[in-house]
């Protein structure tokens, strides 16, 4: 055996390597079902805010000034829910499975393409604290008959979820800050 010519486990091991990294490579496809299954919840909330719309529409002159401005935060509650999954299912798709190519689309939103996972949670967490915002104004609209226990809970969650997401953002600045020199990404490309 001359020293030029690989011996079988040298020979094999690239082999099996390159066929482990291709199946743990597409394993990304698993995915895809995922983001579909947040379209068809995507439909469900555009359903659930067609019917909230069309049950105010008709009562719209009964109403009271508060029970309108209720059923516009709800409608609002459910545009922000949708805005959150849309961001997710581009985001996440674009980011864990394939690039999503309508570069050339009129359409095209400015930040597709450009939220990675970092900037995704705090999105994420930015949409959960205007939710719960909305819903602790909806039970400040109508705290007389609110619980007072329910509405100290809804604002030591309220809290809770702005308290996170400053800290999500802190976390994300001090790394961003304290990784490795762009003089070392540069050289290490």
């Amino acid at each position: 055996m001359t020293g030029n010519t690989p011996s079988p486990d040298e020979d094999q091991h690239p082999l099996a390597e390159r066929a482990i990294e291709r199946v743990i490579f597409a394993s990304r496809w698993l995915m895809a079902p995922f983001y579909l299954g947040l379209v068809v919840s995507l439909a469900l909330l555009m359903i659930k805010f067609v019917q909230e719309l069309i049950e105010v529409v008709p009562e719209v002159f009964h109403l009271k000034d508060t029970e309108i401005i209720m059923s516009v935060l709800s409608l609002i509650d459910l545009s922000l829910a949708g805005n959150l999954l849309l961001m997710v299912i581009f985001a996440g798709y674009e980011n864990f499975v394939s690039k999503i190519d309508v570069a050339r689309h009129k359409d095209r939103p400015e930040w597709m393409g450009t939220v990675d996972f970092s900037g995704l949670k705090l999105k994420l967490i930015a949409s959960i604290v205007a939710i719960s915002g909305i819903h602790l104004l909806k039970s400040f609209m109508n705290i007389a008959e609110m619980d007072k226990d329910n509405l100290m809970w809804l604002v030591i969650i309220h809290a809770t979820f702005v308290g996170s997401g400053v800290l999500l953002a802190l976390m994300d600045r001090l790394t961003g800050h304290s990784g490795p020199s762009k003089q070392n990404k540069d050289t290490n490309s």
